[in-house]
C-alpha cells in the first residue's frame, strides 16, 4: 500500500513566503507613503491650509483670501470662478518669479530688491516695539529723562552782517552803533556790509541753524531782542549778528507732548532692538574686510 507524505513542510515553506512577499510589499508602500508626504519631501497632496503648492512652496489659503478681498472686495463663498482663478493665477506666476529671481541672485545685484529685502528684515525685528504699548508710567519716565526735547519751536529773526576781513575795527564800530540802531538798508550800506538775505525774516530755530551754521546759531540764540553780537571772526569775513526778535522755546507738559514721547519711546526700542540683531548676525557671520579698511 502507498503511504501518502503527510509532512507540513513544503505546505509551511510556501506559506512563509507568501507571508514575507505580503509584509514586503506592505512595507514598501508605507516607505513610500511616509516619502511622498514627509516635510520637505515633494508630495502631489495639497495640504488643506494650502490653495497650492508651487515647486513644493505652499501658497496659504489665508493669503489666498486676503488677496481675493483686497482685489475683488468678496469673500470666498461670495467670488466667482473665475474670480477664484484669476487671484490664483496671480499668486502662482507671483511665486514663480519670486523662485525665479531666488535662481538668478536678483538680491544681489538689483539695490531695490536689496532695499526691500532689507526693510523686510528690519520691520520684523521692529515689530514688538511697533505692537507693544508702553505704560503711562514708562512714558512718563522716558519723558522726564529727555525733558529738553518737548517744547515749542523757538522763532528768532536775525540779521548776519558780513564785514571785510581787512578792516575788523569797521565791524567793532558797527557792532557798537547797532547797540542803539536796526540794521536798516542804509545802515548796511554806510557800512559796507553783506546782510543775510533773511534779514527781517522769522525763521524756526531749526532754518535758522541751517542758514547760520552751528557756531554762529549758538551765539545768536543767547541775544535778546534788538541786541547784537560781538564781531566774530569766520574764514569768509567778520560776522555781526543782529537779533530783531528772539522767542525761546517754551517746554511743554507731558500730556501736550505724549503722542511725540511715545514715538520717541518706540523709535529708541526699535534701535536698541536692530543694534542688538546686527551684533548677533555679525557673531555668527563670517565677515572679512579688506585690510586698507580695517
Amino acid at each position: 500500500m502507498n503511504r501518502v507524505d503527510s509532512s507540513p513542510g513544503p505546505v509551511r515553506t510556501r506559506r512563509s513566503f507568501i507571508f514575507l512577499g505580503c509584509g514586503a510589499t506592505i512595507g514598501l508602500l508605507l516607505a513610500g507613503y511616509a516619502l511622498f508626504t514627509a516635510r520637505g519631501t515633494s508630495t502631489l497632496v495639497v495640504p488643506p491650509e494650502d490653495v497650492a503648492l508651487v515647486n513644493q512652496q505652499p501658497i496659504s489659503r489665508i493669503d489666498y483670501v486676503q488677496q481675493l478681498r483686497a482685489v475683488f472686495d468678496v469673500d470666498f463663498e461670495h467670488a466667482t470662478s473665475d474670480q477664484r482663478r484669476k487671484v490664483l493665477d496671480d499668486m502662482i506666476r507671483e511665486e514663480l518669479f519670486v523662485q525665479r529671481g531666488k535662481e538668478l541672485d536678483v538680491a544681489s545685484t538689483d539695490p531695490e530688491v536689496r532695499s526691500a529685502m532689507v526693510n523686510a528684515v528690519e520691520l520684523e525685528i521692529a515689530a514688538d516695539a511697533i505692537s507693544t504699548q508702553p505704560s503711562d508710567q514708562q512714558l512718563m519716565d522716558y519723558f522726564a529723562a529727555h525733558r529738553d526735547r518737548y517744547a515749542s519751536e523757538g522763532i528768532m529773526t536775525v540779521a548776519d552782517l558780513i564785514f571785510d576781513v581787512g578792516d575788523p575795527a569797521d565791524a567793532g564800530r558797527a557792532a557798537a552803533a547797532l547797540a542803539s540802531t536796526a540794521p536798516t538798508p542804509e545802515f548796511i550800506s554806510q557800512w559796507h556790509a553783506k546782510a543775510s538775505p533773511t534779514v527781517g525774516d522769522e525763521q524756526f530755530y531749526f532754518a535758522a541753524k541751517i542758514h547760520l551754521g552751528d557756531q554762529l546759531f549758538d551765539i545768536a540764540k543767547g541775544l535778546g531782542n534788538a541786541s547784537a553780537s560781538a564781531p566774530i571772526m569766520r574764514h569768509d569775513g567778520i560776522h555781526v549778528l543782529y537779533m530783531f526778535a528772539n522767542h525761546h522755546p517754551v517746554p511743554v507738559d507731558f500730556a501736550t507732548a505724549r503722542d511725540r514721547v511715545l514715538g520717541d519711546y518706540r523709535n529708541e526700542s526699535i534701535s536698541r532692538m536692530r543694534a542688538g540683531d546686527e551684533t548677533f548676525l555679525r557673531k555668527r557671520a563670517n565677515v572679512l574686510i579688506a585690510n586698507d579698511l580695517r
